[in-house]
């Protein structure tokens, strides 16, 4: 085929920043994704393989042991129940009242909006401490309570502004003008206009949100001391804490304790393959969204 006289051609310089840009993209890909594919091949390994360092690429010695016994064990199921619950329900709330707040403080007319957002910005740098939190909570008898565990995190002052700068360069005010003209209140102007023309931000502080309380172990570690009400994290932490404790309390036979060992070594990579695959699965749903939602300050053109 003939070389288009007419074609651009690029310089040199530009295609060796695009050759350098490419080669250390893919050594930072293969930086992050390693890790994650060394936890999974690890969790279907045999131990001593993993221990010894031979394992690289694919499993060896395969063994389904690690997750029949992590999944065998009742209390696995019940914190999935319970970080489903903490999860659904402090998501849906959490979008919710952060999509309204922002939205309310990106509109011009509401009185004292420059003077609430200050307070807000405020609250991410000073804080009055954990002891201070615990006393409060424990005074408002939400201790020990799945509430708590729904409400505790569903509000940042992050998500909000993300919401606020979203809302003040992509809904034009001509709009609520417009629709004010027709007889639309403020609460159907919202549901009906809003969050249909917000989905992209929507999604992108959705899926926040359902990702900080799937990882949320510190708060239940503080606040709840019924096992029965402990979400996921927190019942995998409580049973490699209690392998452990069985590997070092095995006294003087040798071959017991190797295979307490071993068997804390699988539980312990099939329980992060178990505890991270579904809110990983949730990702290429929401990744369309990201390039809108996210990009707010972006040039445009």
């Amino acid at each position: 085929m003939a070389k288009n006289p007419n074609a651009i051609k690029e310089p040199a310089f530009d295609r060796a920043f695009y050759a350098i840009t490419f080669v250390l993209l893919l050594l930072l890909m293969v930086v992050i994704l390693y890790p994650l594919w060394f936890v999974l091949m690890a969790s279907f390994s045999d131990a001593q393989y993993v221990n010894n360092g031979t394992l690289l690429l694919y499993p060896r010695g395969f063994t389904w042991l690690g997750y029949e016994r992590t999944l065998q064990d009742p209390k696995i199921w019940m914190g999935y129940g319970n970080t489903l619950l903490y999860t659904v329900g402090g998501t849906v709330i959490g979008t919710f009242c952060t999509v309204l707040a922002g939205y309310a403080l990106s509109r011009d007319d509401l009185p004292g909006a420059g003077w609430i957002m200050k307070a807000f910005v405020f609250t991410m740098y000073f804080q009055g401490g954990m002891i201070p939190f615990y006393i409060v909570i424990n005074n408002l008898n939400l201790q020990n309570t799945r509430f708590l565990m729904i409400i505790i995190s569903c509000i940042s002052v992050y998500n909000i502004i993300l919401v606020r700068s979203y809302c003040a360069s992509t809904l034009p005010k001509d709009l609520y003008e417009a629709a004010s003209i027709d007889g639309c209140g403020n609460v159907r102007f919202m549901f009906q206009m809003v969050f249909p023309l917000s989905k992209a931000i929507v999604a992108v502080i959705a899926l926040y949100i359902a990702v900080g309380y799937w990882n949320s172990y510190f708060y239940p570690m503080i606040f709840l001391n019924d096992y029965s009400k402990y979400p996921l994290q927190n019942v995998l932490r409580e049973i490699l804490l209690v392998a452990n404790m069985n590997t070092a309390d095995t006294g003087t036979d040798p071959m017991a304790a190797q295979r307490l060992a071993q068997m804390s070594s699988v539980i312990k990579y099939s329980a992060i393959v178990i505890s991270t695959v579904p809110i990983i699965c949730v990702y290429p749903f929401i990744q369309k969204y990201f390039v809108q939602g996210v990009m707010i300050g972006s040039i445009k053109g």
